[in-house]
């Protein structure tokens, strides 16, 4: 039997998700990846996401894994839980965050989400007034656009500057916000620059916030990951000069994207989140929202307090390595210019130099045609809000970082302008 014509069925749907879908990272290497030559014996060389935890250099500390066996068959994980997170998860990530805090949060002052794309979610969720506008980085994570647009929640894009390690341009900043302006965000490790911040930067944009009475949202989903010259500071660590709202997981430094572990806390020792209904709209939201898988809420206490800097270290003594390989090695490329060195992170920005280039006419074309003849996925800088740059990431297994620096070598080569 058949349905009939369409006309007849009143099913609309919300062709809203279909353009918000596309402006994400992993809508943009669907794309790339369509482009493969799948005649192509070689194998794919991964440098457009960032997931090590494919290679088996990078992967989580043994401490990690038992956690979650002993918390699976502990039988005490098995049950629905409270919105926002079981007690002593909260408790422990408010401990492991205080080590680096001048003062100490608490366990009310985080909440549970499924990585740091739920947390994301959540707080454009809570700022979403009609009327209101959030500050974005350019270039930045492109999910915050997305998820922005999804709810209308106006955004303005301010620069960071190249030339001075993608610092915030906080006179741009000043000049974008108005009465309307909620919030602020900041990345930091930098993704996808590779920076990171030093604490006199930070408390500069601080400062700024406080001055246009608007909040920090800190997205230190890489916090700790740093391997040059600055240490990793918490944005927290000035939420006695402007309210912060700190975004983070377990994903990145614990190798385990997968997992699903994030967190929104609260760093507000002057408590005006709550004076401004804030919590209160957080705790609403959380009850709307689905709760990371309880047994690994279960696992985290452990995790936290157990892992040891032997861990740590490794991960970032490879980082370096894999980092510094890939700003050497880029500084050879044709058309390709590196204008600083990741120190945090997993990834680079590079510019591309068009004008040099045949066939080629941006970012996005030099990525789809890279991915056809030489089976290298490369995230293009469009991506990020930087036409006619790329986003690398050197978080691989060290033999295929060389091997897919060299086809783009030889891409770029074959594709140069001749003199």
């Amino acid at each position: 039997m058949e349905n009939g014509p369409t006309e007849r069925w009143r099913v609309r749907v919300n062709e809203r998700l279909n353009k918000t879908s596309e402006t994400t990272i992993r809508g943009t290497l669907a794309k790339i990846i369509r482009n493969l030559n799948k005649d192509d014996p070689r194998p794919t060389v991964p440098l457009g996401h960032g997931d090590p935890s494919k290679f088996p250099c990078f992967r989580t500390t043994p401490v990690a894994e038992d956690a979650i066996v002993d918390a699976v068959r502990s039988a005490k994980f098995n049950s629905y839980i409270p919105s926002g997170g079981i007690l002593p998860a909260r408790r422990a990530i408010a401990d492991y965050l205080s080590r680096d805090l001048p003062y100490a949060l608490s366990a009310d002052d985080v909440y549970l989400a499924l990585g740091c794309n739920q947390a994301i979610e959540v707080i454009l969720t809570v700022l979403a007034c009609p009327g209101a506008n959030i500050l974005l980085p350019r270039p930045g994570f492109p999910y915050y656009e997305a998820r922005a647009e999804y709810l209308q929640l106006d955004v303005r894009h301010f620069d960071l500057n190249p030339e001075k390690g993608w610092e915030v341009d906080l006179e741009g900043v000043e000049a974008l916000a108005d009465e309307n302006t909620a919030a602020i965000v900041i990345i930091n490790p930098g993704n996808p620059c590779g920076s990171v911040y030093t604490h006199q930067h930070l408390k500069k944009i601080a400062e700024t916030a406080r001055k246009l009475g608007i909040l920090v949202i800190a997205d230190e989903v890489y916090h700790h990951l740093t391997f040059g010259t600055n240490p990793f500071v918490p944005m927290g660590a000035f939420g006695s000069i402007v309210p912060v709202i700190t975004l983070g997981s377990i994903s990145k430094r614990w190798l385990v994207p997968g997992w699903r572990l994030g967190w929104l806390v609260t760093c507000d020792p002057n408590g005006i989140l709550q004076k401004l209904g804030v919590v209160e709209c957080i705790m609403g939201c959380m009850e709307m929202t689905s709760d990371p898988t309880t047994f690994i809420q279960g696992a985290i206490p452990h995790i936290l307090e157990k892992s040891g800097e032997e861990f740590f270290s490794k991960t970032i003594d490879a980082l370096r390595v894999a980092a510094y390989t890939c700003y050497d090695r880029i500084k050879e490329i044709p058309c390709i210019i590196c204008p600083n060195k990741p120190e945090g992170s997993m990834f680079v920005m590079v510019k591309l130099n068009i004008s040099s280039l045949e066939d080629i006419n941006d970012d996005v074309e030099f990525c789809l045609k890279l991915a056809k003849e030489e089976s290298v996925i490369v995230l293009p800088g469009a991506a990020v809000g930087m036409r006619n740059w790329l986003r690398i990431t050197f978080a691989i297994d060290p033999s295929t970082l060389e091997d897919g620096l060299e086809r783009i070598t030889a891409f770029c080569q074959r594709h140069a302008k001749k003199k």
